[in-house]
């Protein structure tokens, strides 16, 4: 029996790696049970539940800002231009009348004759009265200066103020002119991002996207800075919906008006980890159900969307709005209602079951 005992030691060999493992895995295994960690969930671009991509939303929140900065620069340079047009007509109101005056004192002048200083100055009886026309004469010198000298610097004023006026007028075509390249931008942004939709269901889908109500409520303004700007804002009160999150104050008042105006409906603004203003505090979802997020809106809870739509597009100037998007449209302050398609293909993507606001 040769062949038996190679096989022995294999054996024994076998049993003893075997022991030599249980004793390691018993003194290195923890106290208690393990269970593994789920492996990492990936997260692509067209899970974000707003649609579009992220891409998109920069461009647009770029696009949109800059579109608002440029208005409200172009009004301001237009106030300025008004009170200088008025500055200038008083001017020249001023001009008229000083003219007049030193167009008399000259013609005073050529009457009396060059000499009229020493016959004022050698026409005289006494001392005293030689004092009295010196006086008489220094005052006359002096209202003729002042006179000339009022009429250099309203001269000097309308120069100034007609170089402003201009300036304006330049400062107006600059920032009229980065509207139209702020409209552009974000027009060119959702031409790419819809170049496969259908013409014929943007139609449809922007008809029933501004079928609203005639008249809406009128909102609050939420505050400016002096220069009719607004002020920055940090994501930094208490979010009231649902997702407890931040928001900023502007769209804790954005989101009051609404209410106030009897859009009452479920609410969710905050929403951490994903793109756009949602994460910034400067976003919310306004639900066209009671009770929350559901399939297309159809029926009483359409027109709810489409009047909460209308109500903020009204009132996009007091609630400083960046852009809304609602059943398969988005609104911009540069171009209105253009066609917007959600990237999966979903009620929350294409937006046909909530009203969504971003604010400035």
């Amino acid at each position: 029996m040769p062949a038996a005992a190679p096989v022995r030691h294999r054996a024994a060999r076998v049993a003893a790696l075997i022991i030599v493992a249980l004793t390691l895995s018993v003194g290195l295994a923890p106290a208690g049970p393990t269970v593994a960690a789920p492996p990492a969930r990936q997260v692509a671009v067209t899970d974000d539940p707003e649609g579009g991509t992220a891409a998109l939303r920069a461009a647009l929140e770029e696009a949109s800002k800059g579109f608002l900065d440029a208005k409200q620069a172009l009004a301001e340079s237009v106030q300025r231009q008004q009170q200088l047009t008025a500055q200038l007509k008083t001017a020249k109101a001023e001009q008229a009348e000083r003219t007049e005056r030193v167009e008399q004192i000259a013609g005073q002048a050529y009457r009396t004759g060059p000499l009229r200083t020493a016959s004022v100055l050698l026409d005289n009886t006494s001392p005293a009265d030689f004092l009295d026309r010196v006086a008489t004469l220094e005052a006359t010198v002096a209202n003729e200066n002042r006179a000339i000298d009022e009429l250099q610097q309203t001269q000097k004023k309308i120069a100034r103020d007609t170089r402003a006026v201009e300036a304006e007028i330049i400062e107006q075509r600059k920032q009229e002119a980065l509207m139209a390249k702020r409209k552009q931008q974000a027009e060119k942004a959702l031409t790419v991002a819809n170049e496969q939709a259908s013409a014929a269901a943007a139609a449809a889908a922007a008809a029933a996207a501004t079928k609203t109500t005639q008249n809406s409520a009128r909102a609050d303004p939420a505050p400016r800075n002096p220069d009719g700007s607004w002020p920055a804002e940090s994501c930094s009160v208490n979010d009231p919906t649902p997702a407890d999150g931040c928001i900023t104050p502007r769209t804790l008042h954005a989101l009051n008006e609404a209410k106030a105006a009897g859009f009452t409906r479920y609410v969710s603004c905050y929403r951490p980890g994903s793109s756009g203003e949602h994460p910034k505090g400067r976003a919310c979802d306004f639900a066209a159900q009671q009770d929350g997020f559901g399939g297309d809106a159809t029926g009483d809870d359409r027109t709810y969307g489409n009047n909460l739509a209308a109500f903020l597009v009204d009132n996009a100037d007091q609630l400083a709005v960046l852009y809304v998007i609602w059943y398969r449209q988005i609104w911009l302050p540069s171009s209105g209602w253009k066609s917007y398609s959600g990237a999966a293909g979903d009620p929350s993507s294409d937006h046909t079951n909530h009203v969504h606001l971003s604010v400035y």
